[in-house]
């Protein structure tokens, strides 16, 4: 396992902000030769700490209702369920979950009447899904690519 410290999270920090930032900045700012952040960026992405890539924006190309799909599946049909609806384009989130429902789905629609058709026509026909609750999220105030590791959360081993 890879142990992070303080100069690790000051990178993940500055490459969150910037994820093409050039390796002589982040020295700069860290305080470190550039060879040690390339080196430091290329043992986390290896290791699986980090992944760098470009986030888009599905509001910027029309996608702009956000939803939250609850499914109640049989107990059997859990794992299938979840897979298979992982397998949409429109899908950006899926997870089993323990409690009143038992895969949540996050997809993004250019409107209503898309999530309507891909709830109904699709999602509802897959089988094994008993029940499924719709939201339509208006305000999204904080993303997954948006989480910071808190302070002090180095992994030592």
């Amino acid at each position: 396992m890879y142990e992070t410290d303080k100069l690790d999270l000051q990178i993940v920090e500055l490459l969150m902000e910037d994820g093409r930032m050039p390796a002589a900045e982040i020295a700069r700012q860290v305080g470190i030769s550039e060879r040690t952040v390339r080196y430091r960026i290329e043992r986390m992405v290896t290791d699986g700490l980090i992944k760098i890539s470009a986030i888009v924006n599905p509001k910027s190309f029309g996608y702009s209702t956000v939803v939250d799909v609850f499914l109640e599946v049989e107990s059997d049909s859990i794992l299938e369920v979840a897979k298979k609806v992982t397998e949409y384009e429109c899908v950006s989130y899926v997870a089993c979950a323990i409690g009143e429902t038992d895969v949540s789905v996050q997809l993004f629609a250019k409107d209503t009447a898309q999530v309507y058709s891909f709830v109904t026509e699709v999602i509802g026909k897959i089988p094994g899904v008993r029940k499924t609750t719709t939201s339509i999220v208006p305000v999204v105030m904080k993303d997954v690519y948006q989480w910071r590791v808190p302070p002090g959360s180095e992994q030592k081993g």
